[in-house]
């Protein structure tokens, strides 16, 4: 499924989903205690053209369901969201031209919601208390209720999410570092970029640690992110695929998203900026070693909230 190939000069706008670049730390290493020997490097997801790493699950959910039919015949396509997949189904909807109902948490975000808004998404919205695990249970409901109506995409338990990585973000990495990559650092939300990515790189090399990152406290305002212990854990994650689990507090996320920002450049949004700061933990750790961390989006979506508050205070 896609657009009709009418344009023989221009592509299409999912051939811009992945092969994202991997930028080097500059300052930031140096002025947290880094050894001179060990390369801290981050892949930049915002570059995708819905602005975050789940364009890449979200494509290959959605090829999958219209390659088995699954989606299709005027069905519209249903997911729990906390934002970031909601926005690449939604992009994917308005361009190949099906229905796309997201359910999210009232809290989102003015940014997020403006977007969503902007492709056509139709939002159903949960309790801002339950968080995602809310929408997950909401979603559950109206997939139920109403099969006839709607595909369930269900990007928890989807094994297309973690295959989109397996396929695609651990495949560049190992081109970008020459397989050199010694520690792989992602947050922790559908479970799906660490679970392809990390399956991905081990295969290539079985020493390489994959350090999983989450939140320290149920509630956190670490968007995108789970406190798996309190949460609805996704049905793709494999606990036992990662070797070292680090719990980030939010506002030393935020502290470091703000650093990022003033040190290197580098507009991020809070999982990132989590992603980041366990990657700082395993570095002051080593002399030798190259650290890739996943930054799954920018901080443009968050210029309203708590994160970047006190930046215009």
């Amino acid at each position: 499924m896609g657009p009709s190939m009418r344009c023989q000069l221009g592509e299409s706008l999912t051939e811009r989903i992945g092969n994202t670049p991997l930028f080097c730390l500059q300052r930031l290493p140096a002025a947290h205690g880094v050894a001179e020997g060990v390369q801290l490097l981050v892949k930049a997801e915002w570059y995708n053209p819905g602005g975050s790493v789940k364009d890449r699950a979200a494509l290959r959910i959605v090829q999958e369901a219209f390659r088995s039919g699954a989606l299709g015949n005027g069905k519209r396509l249903l997911d729990a969201t906390s934002g970031n997949t909601g926005i690449a189904y939604a992009m994917l909807g308005a361009a190949w031209g099906f229905g796309v109902t997201l359910v999210v948490p009232a809290s989102i975000g003015e940014e997020r919601r403006a977007i969503l808004h902007a492709y056509g998404a139709e939002l159903v919205f949960s309790d801002p208390y339950e968080g995602t695990d809310g929408a997950i249970r909401l979603a559950r409901e109206l997939a139920a209720a109403y099969p006839e109506r709607y595909y369930y995409a269900d990007q928890y338990s989807n094994p297309a999410n973690w295959l989109a990585h397996y396929e695609g973000t651990g495949v560049e990495i190992l081109e970008q570092t020459g397989g050199r990559v010694t520690h792989f650092v992602a947050g922790l939300g559908t479970t799906g970029t660490m679970m392809g990515t990390g399956r991905r790189l081990k295969e290539s090399n079985p020493t390489v640690m994959l350090v999983g990152v989450q939140p320290d406290d149920p509630f956190h305002g670490l968007e995108g992110l789970k406190h798996l212990p309190t949460a609805l854990v996704p049905a793709i994650y494999d606990p036992s695929l990662i070797d070292r689990m680090e719990f980030v507090d939010t506002e030393e996320a935020y502290r470091l998203a703000r650093e990022l920002a003033r040190r290197e450049g580098l507009l991020v949004g809070p999982s990132a900026a989590a992603a980041v700061v366990a990657a700082l933990r395993v570095a002051r750790e080593l002399e030798h070693g190259v650290i890739v961390a996943i930054l799954p989006d920018s901080g443009l979506k968050y210029l309203s909230t708590p994160l970047w508050q006190a930046e215009r205070a």
